[in-house]
């Protein structure tokens, strides 16, 4: 199809990337090597699975960067957020999903589009022609991952990312765990009561910092350095850094009451999220570890409510690859080297589901208005979207380019009179209300000249 655009991935970005296109009535064609060809982290062969946490973070608009970026991916039509509202699960304030439920939904609607087919093959090399968006995300098969390294000059960077173990829900203690949201955040019982959580006195504490310490790691590969995102470290590499230092993270006790021992104040929690929608499966929160299997097994049972877990996963780490974006990429996401090819996804250096997704739905729009002979207003760099695309081209240092997350410093400063509010709520208020307003204003502006 020589007037459709091919994308290689179907992920989060790929199948954005797909549904843009075809929602801007061109037809897209996604390359899948799964379920053909497998990876370490995948289970299945459904589109834009999850293979980490089942959470797309943050749900807060006005206070939270990749809540703004929810919102702006729903006010585009995302599929993606189309299918996490659907697939929700209490979680508090943030947005978490039953993961098959999820991935199966995308499938399926993908493959009901008519403006888009999936083709199960792996595609080995960067082609030479026609118009592409390469969607492979960090799991970029070898001879793919040559070829990008041979067409770019350069070498890809590459850094090390972990799962987390799931847990079954029967097999939780709960006379000795409890279920409760930090803070009791909420609106409904369902989510102030969205996480298990386990209390750990000093003693229970440091006895597993040192079972973390001592227990057997998986090892790399001669000549891998591991070089880890700071958003996803292993819970062993955290409590490397500092006794201490789970203690401020993933497993911090504030914002929690024991509800078996209401005036006693736990030393430290670990809180595990519902996983799926039946409340059967749970998964430890920052929990991601390269610990052996038999070594998982062992720590986490010494975890108070834990002593019987029976796990439907377990953790494990595999490696991640991205380019260096800044240096390869054009501002409309084409290679410099090969202007046919488009990059979008993790594979630019953005980290996370939606970051992923929404550099997808850029990609597609991109990509479908170049096809019909149109240029997209600029993104304002003032959006969730726009800050992401300027940094991954050309506003990332790009020695030292690593991948990020959505935050508000990559965000411009306001202007003096409002950056003048006081208070960090008041300065993100004014953040989401510039950002809302220019996405707005930028969709309105690339549908109208699309309309033409």
């Amino acid at each position: 199809m020589s007037d459709a655009i091919h994308i290689i991935g179907g992920g989060m970005a790929g199948v954005e990337a797909a549904w843009a296109a075809a929602q801007a009535g061109v037809p897209a064609v996604i390359h899948e090597m799964r379920p053909k060809t497998g990876t370490f982290a995948h289970k299945t062969g459904d589109l834009a699975e999850m293979v980490c946490s089942n959470s797309f973070r943050s749900d807060d608009h006005e206070q939270n960067a990749v809540g703004l970026l929810h919102w702006e991916m729903r006010a585009a039509g995302s599929l993606v957020m189309q299918m996490a509202a659907r697939h929700r699960l209490p979680a508090g304030g943030a947005l978490a999903v039953d993961r098959e439920a999820f991935s199966q939904s995308v499938t399926q609607a993908v493959r009901q589009h008519p403006l888009i087919s999936v083709v199960e093959e792996e595609i080995s090399a960067l082609p030479a022609n026609g118009r592409w968006i390469v969607a492979t995300g960090p799991l970029t098969s070898g001879p793919l991952a040559e070829s990008i390294r041979q067409a770019t000059g350069a070498e890809s960077l590459a850094f090390f990312d972990a799962i987390a173990p799931i847990v079954h829900a029967d097999t939780i203690d709960m006379n000795v765990a409890w279920l409760q949201s930090r803070y009791d955040k909420g609106e409904t019982e369902e989510e102030r009561t969205a996480y298990i959580n386990c209390p750990m006195t000093r003693d229970q504490y440091e006895a597993f910092i040192d079972a973390l310490l001592a227990a057997e790691k998986t090892e790399f590969h001669e000549g891998e350095t591991a070089g880890y995102f700071d958003g996803c470290l292993p819970v062993e590499v955290m409590a490397e850094r500092g006794r201490e230092t789970l203690r401020f993270g993933p497993m911090k006790p504030v914002g929690l009451t024991n509800a078996h021992q209401p005036d006693v104040k736990p030393y430290a929690v670990v809180q595990l999220r519902r996983d799926n929608a039946l409340g059967t499966l749970y998964n430890i929160v920052g929990f991601q570890t390269k610990m052996k299997y038999g070594a998982q097994t062992a720590v986490f049972r010494g975890i108070p409510g834990l002593e019987n877990a029976s796990f439907a996963r377990l953790g494990g780490i595999h490696r991640n690859t991205f380019i260096n974006s800044p240096t390869l990429l054009d501002g409309q996401m084409r290679l410099k080297a090969g202007p046919h090819l488009r990059f979008a996804g993790q594979i630019t250096g953005v980290e996370g589901y939606v970051e992923s997704a929404s550099m997808g739905m850029l990609a597609g729009r991109l990509a479908a208005a170049e096809l019909k002979g149109e240029v997209l207003p600029h993104v304002p760099p003032t959006t969730a979207v726009g800050a992401l695309l300027s940094h991954i081209t050309g506003g990332a240092d790009a020695r030292t380019f690593q991948p990020m997350n959505v935050n508000f410093g990559l965000f411009p400063p306001l202007p003096e009179a409002r950056s003048g509010r006081r208070g960090r709520a008041d300065r993100y208020r004014g953040y989401t209300e510039r950002a809302k307003a220019d996405w707005t204003a930028w969709l309105a502006g690339g549908l109208a000249q699309a309309a033409e």
